[in-house]
């Protein structure tokens, strides 16, 4: 839990990625684990999914990506949060991730890149790690 509420997370799926089945299944989990979950749909923009994040004032956002625009469009996502000063929001990412692309995005802002396979309790214990110190 982050402070006295449940943890609120955005789980997005941007661009053109039709495939939501990994997305569904980290709505399930993070429900089924106590968390307060918030689905973009399908096809959502950068800037769409941080003002959900925003107007719904989320602790953490997922973003899930299997096309290969992660480098674009996770980067796009962290830019407009630093916009809107909302810097303390934990904002991981997921899918067809190459290694060589893990650093630049975690550089950037992202905490917490997963691949295809990555465990859901590993996923769920990372988000419950992480989102109180980013909320603090």
């Amino acid at each position: 839990m982050a402070g006295s509420h449940p943890i609120k997370i955005l789980v997005a799926k941007m661009g053109l990625d039709g495939h939501d089945r990994g997305a569904m299944v980290l709505c399930r989990a993070f429900r089924d684990a106590g968390m307060e979950v918030i689905y973009s749909g399908l096809f959502a923009t950068p800037d769409r999914v941080a003002q959900i994040a925003q107007d719904e004032d989320v602790d953490a956002i997922a973003m899930s990506l299997l096309n290969g625009a992660h480098n674009t469009l996770f980067l796009r996502v962290i830019g407009e949060l630093k916009k809107k000063k909302m810097g303390d929001v934990l904002v991981m990412g997921g899918g067809i991730i190459p290694d060589s692309d893990k650093k630049k995005l975690e550089k950037a802002g992202l905490n917490g890149v997963f691949g295809p396979g990555a465990p859901l309790p590993a996923i769920i214990e990372h988000v419950k790690k992480n989102v109180p110190k980013a909320r603090r």
